[in-house]
């Protein structure tokens, strides 16, 4: 795995991204976050997150960063240095007559997605965790952030995710009452929390993939490669490359 943190946008980097789109162990991973997991947590910073790009499709291909990752506009368009994915969202975008057509909808699952990790410090392990979020998530969250900002030293709060497919939510709500809905340890955890989140750690939880391994994907996902000017071939791997654990 190669970590390519250079192509992440931290913080003010990342607002400024989001904007535009309207919108120290190494190794770290996201913690779970799936429908229906409540977390109890601290809030160190305002702007413990970083932005990424992945692509993937849903129940089919699991979602990764490109090991050598294209340049795009301030509003997250492929246009220099091009992955497979982004050629095969070029390939159906230049099909395109408008948005709403059957080409647009097929590019639409090659285009690289804007993500956000935000880091918490968990106040039932007493440590920093990050979880991995859309853009409309973050906005949330973010937003809630902002709202009790100057209640973040005192109180804690509840991270949830609910809902299912595009119908999930996920919510930062403040903990009403520190006496009743947190227990000990936790209210133990929240004097104890770190005064700053380092979150070049989880540079490394986005799964970065090879070239090789994106051109499969693209197969995995039944995109005709020669499309776009690749073949099989494009995508083998002699002995030497060392393979991986990574399944698409």
């Amino acid at each position: 795995m190669t970590n390519v943190h250079n192509q992440f946008l931290v913080g003010d980097e990342a607002d400024a991204a989001l904007s535009e789109e309207g919108g120290s162990t190494k190794g770290a991973k996201f913690s779970s976050f799936k429908s229906g997991t409540t977390y109890a947590v601290k809030l160190i910073g305002l702007k413990d997150y970083f932005q990424f790009y992945s692509y993937g499709i849903f129940n089919q291909v699991d979602s990764f960063c490109a090991e050598n990752p294209s340049k795009k506009t301030a509003k997250g368009f492929p246009v220099d240095n091009l992955t497979p994915w982004d050629k095969a969202f070029r390939y159906y975008k230049d099909l395109s007559d408008d948005w709403t057509d059957a080409h647009s909808q097929e590019a639409q699952k090659y285009k690289p997605k804007s993500r956000f990790a935000m880091a918490f410090f968990d106040l039932t392990s007493g440590e920093v965790i990050a979880v991995d979020l859309s853009a409309k998530q973050h906005a949330a969250v973010k937003s809630a952030i902002e709202k009790y900002a100057k209640k973040k030293d005192k109180i804690a709060f509840e991270l949830s995710k609910t809902g299912e497919s595009t119908g999930t939510v996920v919510s930062l709500a403040p903990v009403l009452d520190m006496d009743e809905d947190i227990t000990e340890q936790q209210r133990a955890n929240f004097e104890k929390a770190p005064t700053e989140i380092d979150l070049t750690p989880f540079f490394s939880a986005p799964y970065i993939a090879d070239e090789k391994e994106q051109i499969e994907a693209l197969v995995k996902a039944g995109f005709d490669i020669s499309l776009i000017g690749l073949s099989a071939g494009n995508a083998t791997n002699d002995a030497s490359d060392g393979g991986n654990n990574y399944n698409f």
